[in-house]
Parts: C-alpha cells; sequence; structure tokens
C-alpha cells in the first residue's frame, strides 16, 4: 500500500467514476428505460441472469440490508415482476423467480443496456475495447476487495496463513461445509448439491495417493479457509479436472484464491497434463475472472441441473501452454 496518494491518479478516477453514474443514469430516479429504481433493475439481473434466488443472498450481492430488499422484492411482487415458491429442499424458505412480465422487462433492460454499450464503444477506437473492458474489472474488483478488507491492510493479509497440500484431518468436512453455506445463500443450491459435493469428494480422497491427484487448502488460526483439488484421473485423455474450489467469506477478494489456482496450475503443468478443464455456471464472476487470468477459456455453456437448480453451466478449459516455464505466474 502506498504511504502516499500523490503519484496515483485519484481524481482523475474519482471524476471519470461520477461521469460514469451520470452518463449511466443512475442520479434519475428510474433507470434502462423502465419504471423501475436502480436497485429494482439490478436485482432483475441478478435474479433472471444469474442465478440469485433468495432475498439474502441479493442483500450480499446488491450490498443492501434486510430490510430494504425486503421491500424492493415485495414491490416487484406486487408489480407482477417477481414471484416467489417454496424451495424444494425447505419448504420455510422462499425461492425468488421472474414472472413472464419480469422476464420481459428483464430482456427490456438487458436491449437497453447493450445498445448504450454499443453505442459508446463505437465511440472510441476498436483496439481499446479489451482495454477499457479490463480496466473497469480490475477497477470493480479492486473495490470489492476494499469493502471486504477495508481494516486488514494487505501486508498483512497471509502473515498468520499457511498453504498445505494432501490429506488432513477434517479437509473432506471442511470443504464441503463451505460450499454448502456459500451456494445456499448465493445459488439456492440445498441437499442434493451438498450431498453431490461430498459423494465426489469421498471417491476422490479414496483416490488421493494417485500421484496425478492432489488438494491444496489454506489454513489460518488452525482452520480450513480454502481448498482446490486437481483429480487427474475421472475425466481421462491426461486431462485434469478442477474441482472444490472455494474460499471462505473472511478471505474472500485477498488473493487467496488466486494463489491457490496458481499451485494447482503449476502442478498440472508439472505433471504435463495437455488440459484442464472445469464447471461453473453464470453469474459467479469474481470467479471467472481469475479463471480467464489464468488461461482459461469458455468453451461450452448450456442450461443443466448438475448441482440440483437449473443453472446456466458453463464449461472453462486452459491447454498446456507449448514451452512450460518453471513457474506459473496468475498475476
Amino acid at each position: 500500500m502506498h504511504n502516499s496518494t500523490s503519484a496515483l491518479p485519484v481524481e482523475a478516477i474519482r471524476d471519470a467514476s461520477r461521469r460514469l453514474v451520470r452518463e449511466l443514469g443512475f442520479m434519475k430516479p428510474t433507470l434502462a428505460g423502465t419504471r423501475l429504481p436502480a436497485s429494482a433493475v439490478h436485482a432483475l439481473i441478478e435474479i433472471g441472469d444469474h442465478g440469485i434466488h433468495s432475498a439474502s443472498a441479493l442483500c450480499e450481492v446488491l450490498q443492501l440490508e434486510k430490510s430494504s430488499v425486503s421491500r424492493m422484492v415485495r414491490k416487484l411482487i406486487e408489480a407482477g415482476e417477481a414471484m416467489e415458491t417454496s424451495s424444494q429442499q425447505d419448504a420455510r424458505e422462499k425461492q425468488l423467480a421472474l414472472t413472464v412480465k419480469g422476464k420481459q422487462t428483464l430482456a427490456a433492460i438487458n436491449q437497453f443496456a447493450r445498445i448504450q454499450v454499443c453505442r459508446a464503444l463505437e465511440n472510441i477506437p476498436s483496439s481499446t475495447h479489451g482495454t477499457v473492458k479490463e480496466g473497469l474489472g480490475l477497477y470493480a474488483e479492486a473495490l470489492a476487495t476494499v469493502r471486504k478488507n477495508v481494516s486488514l491492510p494487505v501486508s498483512t493479509v497471509f502473515n498468520d496463513l499457511s498453504i498445505q497440500c494432501g490429506y488432513c484431518p477434517g479437509v473432506l468436512g471442511r470443504t464441503i461445509e463451505m460450499h454448502a453455506h456459500y451456494y445456499s445463500r448465493n445459488a439456492g443450491f440445498g441437499h442434493f448439491f451438498e450431498a453431490k459435493v461430498a459423494s465426489g469428494m469421498a471417491d476422490f480422497m479414496g483416490r488421493l495417493d494417485a500421484p496425478r491427484n492432489q488438494i491444496w487448502y489454506a489454513i489460518k488460526d488452525g482452520k480450513i479457509v480454502a481448498t482446490i483439488a486437481i483429480d487427474g484421473e475421472d475425466l481421462g485423455s491426461n486431462i485434469a479436472h478442477l474441482r472444490w474450489f472455494i474460499v471462505d467469506d473472511g478471505l474472500r477478494g485477498s488473493g487467496m484464491g488466486r494463489r491457490l489456482l496458481k499451485e494447482a496450475v503449476s502442478f498440472c503443468d508439472e505433471q504435463q497434463f495437455s488440459e484442464i478443464q472445469l464447471w461453473t455456471f453464470n453469474g459467479l464472476d469474481a470467479a471467472r475472472r481469475l479463471y480467464e487470468d489464468a488461461g482459461f477459456a469458455l468453451i461450452e455453456e448450456l442450461t443443466g441441473r448438475q448441482w440440483g437448480e437449473e443453472v446456466i453451466e458453463q464449461k472453462f478449459s486452459r491447454p498446456r501452454p507449448i514451452t512450460l516455464s518453471s513457474s506459473y505466474s496468475a498475476e
């Protein structure tokens, strides 16, 4: 962290941020050509496009208080844009979904936004489009990191944390626990998903002694707080399967995920796998940025229910580099 901000373009970035807010229409009472406020527009996008199906998950994604989200959801339901249904896993838990009207509104919002972005990009050289995309993404992620770790200096994030690999007591249960809690809150997954993670990991742990299988985990204050695994056997054809990548809430955005991913990718290159594959689903934007930074590309997308709930499933792949270096960096 710099001791002085004099060398940083702080005022220019502040000015550009204010202009973005104004030009995108966030100063107006409604947004994106609708009669809805900005928070409601974002809620429709998260529910319809990103698979956020619970009010608690909306609170986290939109960074709003529970009472504010409850009022907003109630208004969307009253307007016929959204509806609540009982969870298949727990009848006491309400799941959010868009109505036919809500889906039509979302389609109009997306069309409005795409036209807005396309018209803006037409006014700058095409060679700079990638720079705009990367810059906005990096800045948004950096702001999120500050929000989540506002009192935690970067230099101290990993002082009492270590990365280890191989079996250790509790790694199976802790990995399942972190997955169950995170995906219940953020995707509405229930007991089917938790059981699937548990059965898959139980099978994998029985094969962990094989030289091309490995699991890494970060330990902080004696507790496992992040995991990632490479299954070198289940896909065959010399393809590595990246599985069970999860970072606990307290370390999300700290860079720990990037470190673990680096360990896993380096292992695959050392083992000379021809390719690494992983499955995820649409809406996990922070994870997707990590994958793409590490050389993964989206190669398949389809609607499926392999985790128990219907989501847009995504398959990513990273071919082994033609020329391998002794160290891999995802920075």
